[in-house]
């Protein structure tokens, strides 16, 4: 297969494009830096295109290596005709070609193999050949006890066994059934007997059956974990009438080795082998690789959803270098303090006991109130963990004391500081600090710049994505680590300021360089200019042409050198300023003057239009910050838990996490809400991710509140009606029937109250 034809025609690009993408990302370039530096020889190949391309490049290199090994393997068996290599070399998909494969494929010692140990083949030969044979007559000339075939019966076993394993292998046939029940499959739950209290979690799918291709990954997600822990039983049916569908799949394969009519007896009896082939082999082949499938495309939307949550919450809004307080709000165990610079540097820890059973209320606030005023602290950053509202009540009674200090007051996501704070990264930066005062620091850093500090933790630990722990763990930190990369490339990173795990997700920087870079900034100094990062050991031509772009260097000799204009183009800002008479300094941010120059009057043979329309557009606003503008939401007061809520209540929230089912919000209460898919607007909605996104604030109106079972139901809907929720639309049992193919659970069911609470811990 031409892996670079098959790639311009899935991303309708030339294939001068793939060609010039693929040899940069042999070369060692990365996704961001050609994306951003190398438009004109990709021919402005976007980073979403070129990411594709990269996902594909690898899978067809993958696929093609397969095929090579196939190819050979077949071979050496003296088995590979013109046809066969001609179907392997077309094969497109790795499952047609195991398909392929299958026939010849090394296989453990099966009844086939025995039976053709044993003589048999002839015999089943000749009453494929032959349609008037009497099978049990040509059978007899077959009986051997020294073989083990005691008699004719025994022989035409074998022969079944040989044919049904023929049948089983045929690729043309595997794929024509395993599209039909595909597109006509019924996958039925219910709950294993006598497990109906421990699998409480589960009860929407107790008794639960949708089409196979129509499952969405949430559910088919929670369908397996049901079923990897031994709670819920999978059945594939073939189709709502499945003995019918049966039925005809049987006679599709007896039509297929010619089998039309059962009137001449070897018909009859190859008709029964064809039976007992889709019954036995087929059906049960079929039975999980559907089930394998459905898998998959429910994983790959699960990392897809949680790569999009994950790039939302790292491009949230900066509150930006201001003395902050981050405060790890806790109830028996103290509420942990940490003050730290602009700059993100610790200055002061605490721990104070407002709550029970110390309930130092006063005292807390006064020994805050001293630590605010002493480092002047802007921010007050609180994680919204147990205790978050009665700290947050804590910090507005300190402000109704004190009203001379002026700072305010954020909650914040604490996903991920726990993880931090016993990281070996933070053991690193804070060998002395315990480690739950290690979360404050966490909680305050995140508040200043959320993208610096979540690089720290794993991005599945951050907790923004659907059932991360039982998807494909290899390809789920590849795409989130995709995710990383481009947006801390997307804004840059500051050279003199950022951590080694900021550092090492810029282009072309290894953990190792990065390191390199930070202790020659502790010894030499902060740098002054990108050239001076030409002296850091291990940082090459190569890494030095990846990264330069993306490094920024604030007040320092060249003011583009905390732009994102590559030093390879300073030629070209050096040949506007030779044509304009003007100095860089006054060039930078004048938006009226830059948007009239042409372009085309500074490309050369080395930056063509795009870099130069680049660079024009850098000069208007450099090192620009594509995130949004800070802003916070304030929680209604008075409402602190779940049973302060009223129907019909409206509320300020923020998104915490996007699924494909709807929206979760935090209004304030330890327990999130859930904007269900149709309560998103007035309008139909396909994807809540053209509503809303996992940091968005929104207006939410409550609609049913189920204290018990620590459910929220939540609308955007301007004029919702909390008597129409979908939660009480849907009063069945717990455990009861649900109507066959109809029947799926609301999206308040017990998957989204649990994934609800995964977000809480």
């Amino acid at each position: 297969m031409d892996v670079i034809q098959r790639i311009a025609e899935e991303l309708s690009v030339s294939l001068k494009q793939v060609n010039a993408a693929v040899t940069l990302l042999d070369e060692g370039a990365t996704v961001p830096f050609i994306a951003r530096y190398r438009k004109e020889v990709t021919g402005g190949l976007d980073d979403s295109q070129l990411r594709l391309l990269e996902e594909r490049l690898s899978y067809l290199r993958e696929l093609n290596a397969r095929r090579e090994t196939i190819l050979n393997s077949i071979r050496s068996q003296g088995k590979l005709t013109e046809e066969l290599e001609q179907a392997i070399l077309e094969a497109d998909s790795k499952t047609l070609l195991e398909d392929l494969y299958l026939p010849y494929k090394p296989k453990r010692r099966t009844k086939a193999q025995i039976a053709r140990e044993a003589g048999l083949e002839p015999l089943a030969d000749a009453l494929v050949e032959d349609r008037s044979l009497i099978p049990e007559q040509t059978a007899a000339a077959y009986i051997d006890p020294d073989k083990g075939i005691a008699d004719a019966a025994a022989a035409l076993d074998g022969a079944r066994q040989i044919i049904m394993e023929r049948i089983s292998e045929d690729a043309e046939l595997l794929q024509e059934l395993r599209e039909r029940i595909w597109t006509s499959g019924i996958l039925h739950a219910t709950v294993v007997k006598d497990k109906e209290n421990e699998a409480a979690k589960f009860q929407d799918y107790f008794d639960y059956q949708e089409a196979i291709n129509k499952i969405p990954s949430h559910r088919a997600l929670a369908l397996f974990r049901g079923r990897n822990e031994d709670l819920l039983s999978l059945t594939l049916k073939p189709a709502i009438d499945d003995q019918e569908e049966h039925r005809r799949c049987a006679q599709l394969v007896a039509h297929h080795i010619d089998v039309i009519d059962t009137s001449r007896p070897a018909d009859a009896w190859l008709a029964d082998c064809a039976r007992f082939a889709w019954k036995i082999k087929l059906f049960t082949r079929i039975d999980m690789d559907l089930k394998l499938r459905l898998r998959e495309a429910a994983e790959q939307e699960a990392i897809r959803v949680f790569a999009s949550n994950l790039r939302d919450l790292l491009l949230a809004a900066p509150a930006g270098p201001k003395a902050t307080m981050g405060l790890d709000p806790g109830i028996r165990t103290g509420v942990k303090v940490a003050i730290v610079d602009p700059t993100g540097k610790l200055l002061a820890t605490d721990t104070i006991y407002p709550h029970a059973p110390k309930n130092q209320w006063d005292q807390s606030i006064n020994t805050l109130a001293k630590l605010i005023a002493r480092h002047q602290v802007d921010l007050v950053s609180i994680g919204n963990g147990t205790g978050s509202r009665e700290t947050d009540q804590l910090i507005a009674d300190l402000m109704k004391q004190h009203k001379e200090l002026k700072f305010s007051k954020i909650m914040v996501s604490e996903a991920g500081a726990s993880v931090y704070s016993a990281s070996e990264l933070a053991a690193k930066e804070f060998p002395t600090l315990d480690v739950s005062l290690r979360g404050a620091v966490s909680i305050a850093r995140r508040l200043q710049d959320p993208l610096a500090e979540l690089v720290k933790i794993e991005p599945k630990s951050i907790g923004v994505g659907q059932y991360q722990h039982d998807v494909n763990q290899v390809q789920l930190a590849r795409g989130l680590d995709s995710v990383v990369e481009d947006c801390v490339n997307a804004v840059g990173v500051d050279v003199n300021t950022a951590s080694v795990a900021l550092l090492k997700q810029v282009s072309g920087l290894s953990a190792s360089v990065s390191e390199n870079i930070v202790a020659y900034r502790n010894e030499n100094g902060p740098f002054h200019n990108r050239e001076q990062l030409k002296k850091v050991p291990r940082l090459g031509e190569k890494a030095y042409e990846q990264a330069a772009g993306f490094l920024r260097i604030m007040n320092g000799d060249n003011p583009l050198d905390a732009s994102a204009v590559h030093p390879e183009a300073y030629p070209i800002v050096n040949a506007i300023i030779d044509s304009t008479g003007k100095s860089i300094r006054d060039l930078i941010g004048q938006s009226g003057f830059l948007r009239g120059l042409d372009a085309a009057n500074y490309t050369n043979e080395t930056f063509g239009l795009p870099t130069v329309t680049d660079i024009l557009q850098e000069l208007e606003k450099p090192g620009r910050d594509p995130r949004p503008e800070f802003k916070s939401v304030q929680f209604k007061e008075g409402v602190e838990k779940i049973t302060d809520l009223k129907e019909g209540m409206t509320l300020d929230g923020v998104v915490t996490n996007v699924a494909n089912f709807g929206a979760f919000v935090d209004i304030g209460v330890h327990q999130d809400g859930l904007v269900h898919i149709s309560h998103l607007a007035d309008t139909f909605v396909k994807d809540p991710r053209e509503i809303v996104k996992t940091g968005d604030m929104v207006k939410v109106k409550v609609l049913e509140i189920d204290v018990a079972r620590q459910r929220i139901s939540l609308s955007m809907k301007k004029n919702a009606d909390t008597a129409a929720t979908s939660v009480k639309s849907d009063k069945r049992k717990p455990g009861g029937p649900v109507p066959k193919a109809k029947r799926q659970p609301t999206a308040q069911g017990a998957m989204a109250n649990a994934f609800a609470q995964a977000l809480k811990k």
